[in-house]
């Protein structure tokens, strides 16, 4: 592999929203971030300010498109929205915490916690879906940059798919890997695939006041 032709991705999960706290699915719903994800944001942009990115791409959902924000306004380089790096599609999941669903759907419930790749809820998508769209959408953006860095503000389901597909790992699979918010992931890219440099760095992080209850 050469690095000269592989393109350095820059996967960024992004800052922490209000439902985040709470433990709430929110899958596609469109939810802001709270205070600390703006500081979060902040303080990904400066961590990001020397760093030789070409192109930012971000989810259109707010959460991760705030974050983006931040970094692409301070390097004066444009937004680019992608609606294939959002969140995993929930369904009826959307909304509720984790033992609202198990209370109201225990079946469906034990099926999703045990990452059954054809499940899906009601409306929603399936675990192997969504792989499928999160992984093909990040090779995409990849394959388009050779020799290039590109930033990619996505959402912690699509970073645990890029984090599998890297590491040639099963959905099923249980997760060993943190998927902080706000935190910089590093990976190259060639044409045999992605694979992993640096993971869940947020060091960046580490002066930010603890969030308020």
């Amino acid at each position: 592999m050469s690095l000269d032709s592989s393109t350095l991705v820059l996967a960024v999960r992004h800052g922490e929203t209000a439902w985040n706290r709470a433990a709430r699915i929110q899958g596609q719903l469109d939810i802001p971030l709270n205070e600390q994800g703006l500081a979060q944001a902040q303080c990904l942009a400066q961590a990001l300010q020397d760093e030789a990115v070409d192109v930012i791409y971000s989810s259109d959902l707010a959460r991760a498109r705030q974050t983006a924000q931040a970094v692409a306004s301070l390097k004066g380089l444009p937004l680019i929205l992608d609606a294939r790096l959002r969140e995993r599609a929930f369904g009826v999941f959307e909304g509720l915490t984790w033992n609202e669903i198990a209370q109201r759907w225990p079946a469906q419930s034990e099926a999703w916690r045990k990452r059954e790749p054809d499940f899906g809820a009601e409306g929603g998508e399936t675990l192997s879906d969504f792989y499928q769209r999160s992984v093909a959408a990040m090779t995409a953006l990849a394959a388009a940059h050779p020799g290039q860095t590109i930033l990619v503000l996505s959402h912690g389901g699509v970073l645990d798919c890029l984090h599998r597909a890297s590491r040639r790992l099963s959905l099923a699979a249980p997760r060993s890997w943190k998927l902080g918010n706000a935190a910089i992931n590093r990976l190259l890219y060639s044409p045999e695939g992605f694979n992993v440099i640096g993971w869940n760095d947020d060091s960046h992080l580490e002066n930010l006041p603890p969030p308020a209850l």
